[in-house]
């Protein structure tokens, strides 16, 4: 299901070595013959709705969460897979264990983040030699000033093999740091409050939140969003004064549409806290004086269905992102007093081959991030002189994107650039003389010579005519002639645009042969909002098929052939990789799917799994039959067929909040119990975390490793 995807994840689609149709048969991967792959209990479990009758013969596997009467078989079962994956690729062991070293290799691992100025301190992340977190820092008044360590993340996760700190928020007088902290990986934090003066910790505790917190002007209240301890929504906004029991919290708001999430946030200039309410379709803010935080927050305009706003405060006015008769949004602006709908003007009308996905504010200027072509671009708005300049970047595939631009009064706007070929570069770019300066760019320890690699895009034909980009990156010397290795990469969901961008990581398959593409494909935003429509709901089959056809398209044109073709996709797009397994079986050699969500219907109809009723207008709901009926058309689990699949790997978290575990145990029990063929399928649960994986930056290339020594097994590749 949802969840934000960082590049560090795309990271994980590479791609490895190629040779000759013959040799790879000679080096056909050489199995655990003496292994033997668990087989899960069959106890049917009869699901009705809408007069059509499913047996589910591993229903029971939803059972360890709920302490049930199979809990127990749950663990066995689960533990059971993770020895027959271990066997399966013990002959793999030590390539593994090269492998992590050479990733790990190329990290900087005593490293500091470019720091950034807001109210008067400088502000910055600082990892050290061998440490698995970082330290969060500042300075006042000069970056040659005392170092003042606010956070020493490495001491506080001693002990927990899962740590992950959120929300981090400084009180206006500077004085205190609100501190989230989630140890189970099931994204659900409590709150801390640090004295930064003396270092004390104080009592105040609020569990069950999602980590942000918002600081009203007296220092003394907090905002921040609490969560349904079974579902994990976020349903209500509470107020928490310091020094008072979580008990006494105040609901400032409760959202009545289980279909939304729900945030609290800071305008820049401090004047406004704002509370948001937002699912696919429609959206509705709330704001209130940051100096009155006793009084009433009021709605800037109130949802109308089909309609999606947000807003930003200006000096004087505020300026509205919406989609109103706009599908792929303009920028509207309001008085500071006269936020009624009758009172928009348009500031940028809406074009429609321009995606406007957000705005950066300034006092005297605002950068609007938009997305033309499958490309991402800055538009830079004067807003004394009422002109406007793009920034310019040069290559051909590349991703470019607001920073950290924490001080309002400031001319400078901070953004990040990155391409297959050009490691993560942070610029500051002065937008009164138009002049960029480069305050750092990932180093990428034992050389990186940028002349050895090229990136390209190209657009493959979906069947109904549609052109769908795909971006790409391979080692130069590469042959164009069908024989290389290559890993396909999508996400294709939540309207989220999977752009191209740099990995250390992918140098391993790069190196080896591989090439690694990322298809844009539809149910993103990569080509505008109606990108987004024409995969989602009823027209998911889009995304399916569009990825399908992008493989076929690469054999066509002698990038690889499906003797050399490996797929990967995580949580919705392991649900992709599910659903083309199914559809295309023949041409994928090899498939990754992480945390994947396969077991749609079932999911769907349970509303007590975390994060259900906020999917209904991604995927439907179906309770409604049409939207039932469709989703059984291409749910993974539901439509395994004997047939014969690709050799497939398959990674989950016991702790996952967003895709639950048993969505892939189920769909592996039932697809070792129904395909045909010798290909194998593994399945591999981390049994202490959750959706995203490990907490500590260098335990996840473990797991990196694994997906790398699967794909370079099947490819004959030892070394």
């Amino acid at each position: 299901m949802k969840f934000k995807i960082s590049y560090s994840l795309i990271a994980l689609t590479i791609i490895a070595g190629s040779c000759e149709s013959e040799e790879k048969k000679r080096n056909a991967p050489q199995w655990a013959i003496d292994a033997k792959a668990p087989v899960a209990e069959l106890t049917p479990y009869t699901r009705i709705i809408h007069g059509d009758t499913v047996i589910d013969n591993y229903y029971w596997l939803n059972d360890y969460f709920k302490e049930g009467p199979d809990s127990s078989k749950v663990i066995t079962y689960l533990n059971a897979e993770n020895t027959y994956t271990k066997a399966m690729m013990q002959d793999t062991e030590g390539f593994q264990e090269s492998l992590f070293k050479e990733l790990k290799g190329r990290i900087k691992e005593a490293d500091e983040s470019v720091p950034y100025l807001k109210d008067g301190y400088y502000y910055y992340r600082r990892t050290d030699e061998g440490k698995q977190y970082y330290k969060l820092c500042r300075k006042k008044g000069s970056l040659n000033a005392a170092e003042e360590i606010l956070l020493d993340v490495d001491k506080m996760a001693e002990g927990y093999a899962y740590y992950a700190v959120g929300g981090t928020s400084i009180s206006p007088d500077n004085n205190l740091l609100a501190f989230a902290v989630d140890t189970v990986s099931r994204r659900e934090y409590t709150l801390h409050i640090k004295n930064l003066k003396t270092g004390e910790i104080y009592s105040d505790r609020i569990s069950r939140t999602s980590g942000n917190v918002v600081w009203a002007a007296d220092n003394k209240t907090i905002f921040y969003t609490s969560q349904n301890p079974k579902t994990l929504l976020s349903e209500k906004i509470k107020k928490h004064t310091l020094g008072t029991s979580e008990s006494a919290d105040i609901v400032v708001y409760e959202e009545k549409d289980n279909s939304n999430y729900i945030g609290v946030s800071k305008s820049k200039n401090g004047r406004y806290i704002m509370i948001y309410s937002g699912g696919t379709l429609s959206s509705e803010t709330r704001y209130l004086d940051a100096n009155m935080p006793d009084k009433e927050f009021k709605i800037f305009q109130p949802r109308q269905k089909n309609v999606l706003y947000t807003i930003t405060a200006l000096e004087d006015r505020f300026i509205v992102v919406t989609n109103e008769d706009a599908q792929n949004f303009k920028v509207m602006e309001t008085p500071l007093d006269r936020t009624e709908r009758s009172n928009w003007k348009v500031l940028i009308p809406h074009r429609q081959d321009v995606l406007v996905e957000g705005v950066e504010e300034f006092k005297d200027f605002m950068v609007v991030s938009e997305r033309k072509n499958g490309l991402s671009q800055l538009a830079v708005h004067d807003l004394k002189a009422a002109t406007q300049h793009y920034l310019d970047f040069g290559e051909e595939a590349y991703t470019v994107y607001s920073g950290v631009n924490a001080e309002y009064n400031s001319p400078i706007l901070r953004y990040g650039y990155t391409s297959m070929v050009t490691p993560n570069s942070t610029y500051d770019y002065d937008m009164r003389t138009k002049k960029k300066e480069l305050k750092k760019q990932q180093e990428v320890l034992g050389g990186y010579d940028t002349d050895q690699y090229e990136s390209k895009r190209i657009f493959a034909t979906a069947t109904d005519g549609t052109k769908v980009p795909i971006s790409l990156v391979y080692k130069k010397g590469f042959k164009q002639n069908g024989q290389a290795p290559l890993l396909l990469y999508a996400y294709g969901s939540y309207g989220m645009s999977m752009d191209p961008t740099f990995s250390s990581s992918r140098l391993s398959l790069l190196n080896r042969g591989f090439v690694f593409a990322i298809a844009h494909i539809r149910g993103g935003e990569e080509m505008g909002r109606q990108w987004y429509e024409d995969g989602k709901m009823m027209h998911k089959i889009n995304t399916f098929t569009d990825f399908i056809d992008c493989g076929k398209y690469l054999i066509n044109q002698k990038f690889t052939s499906s003797e050399h073709l490996y797929a990967q996709g995580g949580s919705a797009g392991g649900l992709l990789m599910g659903a083309v397994i199914n559809m295309a079986p023949s041409l994928w050699n090899g498939v990754i799917a992480a945390v994947p969500f396969v077991d749609v219907v079932t999911t769907m109809l349970d509303e007590s799994i975390p994060l259900t009723t906020n999917e209904y207008d991604e995927w439907g709901n179906p309770n409604e039959e049409a939207a039932y009926r469709y989703m059984k058309s291409y749910s993974p689990y539901e439509n395994i067929e004997a047939k014969e699949y690709p050799n497939l790997l398959v990674t989950t978290g016991l702790h996952d909040s967003q895709v639950q575990y048993f969505e892939p145990a189920k769909w592996v029990a039932k697809l070792r119990a129904t395909k045909r063929g010798s290909n194998v399928v593994l399945l591999k649960t981390d049994m202490a975390y959750g959706h995203g994986g490990a907490s500590g930056r260098f335990d996840y290339l473990k797991d990196l490793a694994l997906e790398y020594a699967f794909l370079f097994k099947l490819e004959g590749i030892q070394d």
